[in-house]
């Protein structure tokens, strides 16, 4: 049986970082410097199209400007599939979080410059690199905790704060340096941000023990040629296609090219699904688990199709229909997205006590029954902007709304993300950790993608129209969250089975691993 990585390496009483494994903090900071660079950049990229050439911007459409950003969001989490394969079978997941941190960092380099033409290369640097380190330093924090730890659930929550920490950090640094120095010093902060989390990462990895730093399930020497050649054609079509669209020989219609990619990555995600269901030699308990995983991926796609309008239609409503002015100084319209942040570094710890006490008294909701509450949560948060879209039919509206809003989304996203990471590290088949998290990303993908369609209805020429597009989001979330909240009162069963075997099999390796520690080389 092949060796998980970090399976028999997390020693339960390695209690350094409040009170978890010294290797969260690691993993902790190094995801926190990444997010900066990410949610940094990510916040200015609709103002940043949308503005008027004359103001430093690009001059696109708010259509076509929402589409291109629904199309990158959701290509950094598509990204993560093959990313968290690469790190299954060829490179483990600590070469994996190295190598892409670089080419993020390279990314934001290549924003930083001064000209328009190379924007999309740099859109693209962005989109490889977070492929290979979002999925895979994920998944190690899982292989940090043994099968019956029970810190695991709150170590998420942990791990979660410090993304939000991360992008609080962004949104105000440079939120700020767009506002007074212009797009890209921005950007540069940006890459100044990866570095860190680089550097750091570098210096402190032997705190993982071991875990992440080998394929869970290798290839054959003749499988990894075949990889490695199949991988190096996938980036010279890439670097050709991006050559023929920068000289303008190639061109695309970004809105069609959305609704294109919104049907692709659901029949990847059917399809990869269905592969390791059907042909991935599992058994009945571990069917049980796809199933109860398929179940939460519903929920997050539907949840991230609504949560993430925070960088598109939110985003502009705060900039276009929001009095930001308090007293003399107008806020950055990047700042109000930090509420979500503040919110998530001000909640996670009173979550995770909440958690940690439901567990105390025996009371543990399924993972189905928490996701399907936290979109429900999240659907109300577009009842408020029914209101405000409403209200800002005769001007500009109180920063007030927005920020309610974000309270709910924030509330919302504290219930079902942590937990959702917690429960795909849980339920998936161990020997498919990597590429479930990476599948498990790919709701991020759809969800990002669905969002920038739906944004496409956001006129800011037309506020009669508001309202209309909040209800039909608010409906969408509210309903589907109420339909998953019930199939997870049968799925709770599930996921106690599966827990249950795969205690055994971390247990095995474990044995194996001390028998082999003891064994002379």
């Amino acid at each position: 049986m092949a060796e998980l990585p970090g399976a028999a390496t997390a020693p339960v009483g390695d209690k350094q970082f409040f009170g978890h494994p010294k290797g969260l903090q690691t993993l902790f900071l190094t995801e926190m410097w990444e997010r900066m660079s990410y949610y940094g950049m990510r916040g200015l990229l609709v103002l940043f199209m949308t503005a008027a050439i004359a103001e430093g911007g690009l001059g696109i459409g708010t259509a076509t400007a929402v589409a291109i950003y629904g199309l990158y969001t959701a290509s950094v989490y598509f990204m993560g599939l093959p990313g968290g394969w690469i790190a299954d079978r060829l490179i483990g997941s600590q070469k994996a979080i190295w190598y892409g941190g670089i080419v993020i960092m390279c990314g934001h380099i290549v924003l930083a410059i001064p000209s328009d033409k190379t924007f999309f290369l740099g859109l693209i640097l962005v989109v490889l690199g977070t492929g290979l380190l979002k999925p895979n330093i994920s998944a190690v924090v899982g292989q940090l905790y043994s099968s019956e730890d029970k810190r695991r659930d709150s170590g998420y929550a942990l791990y979660y704060m410090g993304i939000n920490i991360g992008s609080f950090i962004g949104y105000t640094v440079c939120g700020f340096l767009y506002e007074n120095n212009g797009i890209h010093w921005a950007f540069g902060a940006s890459a100044i941000g990866m570095a860190l989390g680089l550097i750091y990462f570098w210096f402190t990895r032997e705190r993982l023990q071991g875990a992440g730093a080998a394929p869970a399930a290798p290839l054959s020497n003749s499988g990894q040629k075949k990889s490695w050649t199949t991988i190096t054609a996938f980036l010279v079509l890439v670097a050709a296609v991006t050559a023929l669209l920068m000289s303008g020989t190639m061109s695309f219609d970004p809105i069609a090219a959305s609704k294109f990619v919104a049907v692709f990555f659901l029949a990847t995600f059917v399809v990869y699904f269905l592969w390791v269901y059907l042909l991935g030699n599992l058994n009945a308990v571990e069917k049980k688990g796809m199933l109860a995983f398929l179940l939460i991926c519903v929920a997050s796609t539907m949840f991230w199709s609504g949560f993430e309008q925070a960088g598109s239609s939110l985003n502009l409503f705060g900039q276009d229909f929001t009095d930001r002015s308090i007293g003399g100084f107008e806020i950055p319209t990047t700042w109000l997205q930090n509420a979500n942040p503040f919110f998530i570094i001000t909640l996670t710890p009173l979550f995770a006590l909440f958690w940690i006490w439901l567990g105390k008294r025996m009371i543990t909701p399924g993972y189905g029954l928490k996701c399907g509450a936290g979109l429900i949560i999240m659907g109300l948060g577009f009842v408020v902007m029914i209101f405000a879209a409403h209200a800002a039919a005769d001007g500009k509206v109180a920063i007030f709304w927005l920020v309610l809003t974000y309270f709910l989304h924030t509330v919302g996203e504290l219930v079902l993300s942590p937990i959702s990471l917690s429960a795909v590290s849980k339920l998936s088949p161990p020997r498919f950790l990597g590429q479930m998290m990476g599948l498990f990303v790919l709701t991020y993908s759809m969800g990002n993608i669905v969002a920038g369609l739906l944004a496409g209805g956001f006129d800011p020429e037309n506020v009669a129209e508001m309202p209309a597009l909040f209800t039909m989001i608010a409906t969408f979330a509210i309903g589907v969250g109420a339909v998953v909240l019930l199939i997870g009162l049968f799925t709770k069963g599930w996921e106690r089975d599966v827990e249950i075997a795969n205690k055994k099999i971390y247990d095995d390796l474990q044995e194996e691993a001390v028998i082999a520690s003891a064994t002379p080389q």
